[in-house]
């Protein structure tokens, strides 16, 4: 399975603690991406969040540096990214995962969560480019890859306003970036996954949509899927190490949906 796609790469992963055991986005493409021959930098605010993707990394033979850090607080990702440079010299690929939704149309939603799930979800990618940015072009190179929702693209069965909002602004951030930077060689894409099955399922979602009811939310997505299945994050994991790596090199400012036929369905 490891072809050395990102072989010597420096690739920073937001996000790569997991609520659950299980694939969770940003465990997967740690992992994926280790397997691959990077160099993962994987970041999360909750560092025994990571316990299980470092295992993980490390009995696929890869090489990873854990680093607790709240992205959402500009002060503390420039003290990351600076620390990272200091050791590794260069930042290859950025993997923005950060994000959760919160139930709520905007009646039902506060200001105060309105502004969470744009801070949460969208100013993180914000602020991790703000800082990284600089890297690649002193490097005269980059991959940034942004891990948005079928949500900013499409109503996909609940009212989640502000989380749909903020990757909504996820993917149009990622093509402005790829065309402002593209005569500096870095490349920025989304990738879009819809009802996967992540540890988040089993906990957020089912309680935020169902009540808790896991099975009942199980047997809704399902139903809602044309292919005979339900994916998770090892799918996000591919499409995004297929966009950080060489065999993507002519393709910026684009999305690739991980759905498996959601959106492209009327019903």
């Amino acid at each position: 399975m490891n072809s050395g796609r990102l072989r010597d790469r420096v690739a920073l992963v937001t996000g790569a603690g997991c609520i659950g055991p299980g694939w969770g986005n940003g465990r997967a493409i740690a992992v994926r991406f280790a397997e691959e021959g990077a160099h993962v930098v994987a970041i999360d605010r909750n560092l025994a969040s990571m316990d299980e993707t470092l295992e993980l990394i490390r009995q696929a033979g890869g090489k990873v540096t854990p680093y607790e850090c709240d992205v959402t607080d500009s002060a503390a990702v420039e003290r990351l990214v600076a620390d990272i440079v200091a050791r590794s010299g260069r930042i290859d690929v950025l993997v923005n995962n950060v994000g959760a939704p919160a139930p709520g149309g905007p009646v039902q939603l506060s200001e105060a969560q309105w502004g969470e799930q744009l801070e949460l979800n969208l100013t993180t990618t914000f602020l991790m480019c703000h800082h990284v940015l600089p890297v690649m072009e002193g490097q005269a190179g980059g991959s940034i890859v942004n891990i948005a929702s079928t949500s900013g693209i499409r109503w996909t069965g609940a009212a989640q306003v502000g989380y749909a909002a903020a990757k909504a602004g996820v993917i149009q951030f990622a093509r402005v970036v790829a065309v402002e930077y593209a005569s500096k060689n870095i490349r920025a894409n989304s990738v879009v996954p819809g009802l996967l099955y992540t540890p988040m399922v089993d906990t957020t979602i089912a309680r935020n949509q169902t009540g808790g009811d896991l099975e009942l939310l199980l047997r809704k997505r399902k139903a809602r899927i044309p292919l005979p299945f339900m994916g998770d994050g090892r799918d996000t994991a591919n499409a995004a190490l297929f966009l950080a790596s060489d065999e993507a090199r002519f393709i910026t400012g684009t999305e690739i949906v991980v759905d498996g036929g959601m959106s492209a369905r009327c019903d």
